[in-house]
């Protein structure tokens, strides 16, 4: 199987945040590897598509994220 591509690993974890965090760990591991395999150094979400969209709700993903060792920044609006 190969390995998916960093945006739909993305998808997936929009997915997971809307479907109330369902195998969110998972989908964080497959957007890891996905962006080794890149050879990027971050991902870059669209805060329109959070369930929480607001200061608190992204610095919560931000510290999550990054305790899993993806690093997380925001789209400008």
């Amino acid at each position: 199987m190969s390995q998916p591509t960093v945006e739909e690993a993305m998808e997936r974890v929009y997915a997971s945040l809307q479907a109330d965090n369902t195998d969110l760990d998972l989908h964080i591991a497959t957007l890891k590897a996905a962006l080794a395999e890149a050879g990027a150094k971050e991902a870059v979400f669209d805060p329109a598509r959070l369930a929480q969209n607001n200061r608190s709700g992204r610095k919560l993903m931000q510290a999550y994220f990054r305790q899993r060792g993806v690093t997380v920044k925001f789209a400008a609006a």
